[in-house]
């Protein structure tokens, strides 16, 4: 699982240098297997500048589409909250729900994870 630490004002640049040098190594490689969370990774940095919400959107997108293909649930779920966030924050809380619900009742077990009790959390938010 890659865990960074979200970055202070000047370090999301680089932050963003970094992972536009990860999804180069993937384009060369045929191991795929973190290219959707690398694409969430940079929808949540471009995030924090307002001039790029729809740069981060369309990042968050692709990670969820790369997740989908790959069937690759746990990616999945983590691309639509990230997505679904995005969403709230821009009032769009039916949408955000719409798209997360399912994606959170997909799973059967797992519940005590960080991940699928910060969906429920955010479900939670989302219907209220």
């Amino acid at each position: 699982m890659l865990c960074w630490p979200r970055p202070a004002g000047g370090q999301v640049e680089t932050g963003l240098r970094s992972l536009e040098e990860a999804l180069e190594a993937l384009q060369t490689t045929e191991d795929r297997f973190y290219e959707a969370e690398v694409y969430r990774l940079k929808g949540e940095l471009l995030q924090q500048s307002a001039a790029q919400q729809g740069e981060a959107e369309e990042s968050l997108q692709q990670a969820l589409e790369i997740a989908r293909r790959q069937q690759a649930r746990s990616w999945e779920l983590r691309a639509a909250m990230s997505l679904s966030r995005l969403w709230q924050h821009q009032r769009k809380c039916a949408e955000a729900h719409a798209l997360l619900a399912p994606v959170y009742g997909g799973f059967t077990e797992g519940f005590d994870t960080p991940d699928l009790q910060n969906a429920k959390a955010l479900l939670d938010e989302l219907e209220e």
